[in-house]
């Protein structure tokens, strides 16, 4: 498993390598705190568009910067090491910068894929993809499977008295 996770650099060699084979690359990316359902299924159906799935993740800094001061739940390490764990995952990489626009312009994947909570004139690097012969998609929502909602729920519970 650990064998998924990879520097810039070193990934960015194995992909120039894939794509001279013919591979297709599937490029996502988040926080990926508090690994759920709805991520799960969105992994897997990401997949199913290419033959070699990448997953760029924010970094604690870049998590705190998006999500505010208590997030990441979990640490870098740990949720790059879960993400690994997936079978569908074939590679796992850390950026630290406040979008992936770096990673996805370096690694020019074939589909660049978000949930269905993102707009394609939102989505980072779209433009890129695109410009480059790729293409974006938007995947279903798993409506009632976010992290935030999962911290509410716990935190909710925990509030209660027995």
């Amino acid at each position: 498993m650990r064998e998924k996770i990879k520097k810039r650099d070193d990934l960015l060699r194995i992909i120039q390598e894939l794509k001279a084979k013919g591979k297709r690359i599937v490029f996502t990316n988040g926080c990926f705190d508090l690994l759920h359902i709805g991520h799960v299924r969105y992994l897997e159906s990401a997949k199913s568009l290419g033959d070699i799935l990448i997953v760029g993740v924010n970094s604690d800094r870049s998590v705190q910067n998006l999500k505010g001061p208590h997030r990441p739940i979990l640490p870098m390490e740990e949720r790059v090491e879960v993400l690994a764990g997936l079978e569908c995952v074939n590679y796992v990489t850390l950026f630290d910068e406040p979008t992936p626009m770096e990673l996805i312009s370096s690694f020019l994947p074939h589909v660049l894929v978000k949930g269905g909570d993102w707009t394609k004139e939102a989505i980072v690097g779209s433009e890129v993809v695109e410009g480059a012969g790729g293409k974006v998609v938007i995947l279903p929502f798993v409506e009632g499977a976010s992290t935030s909602q999962l911290i509410e729920t716990i935190l909710k519970r925990f509030q209660k008295k027995p």
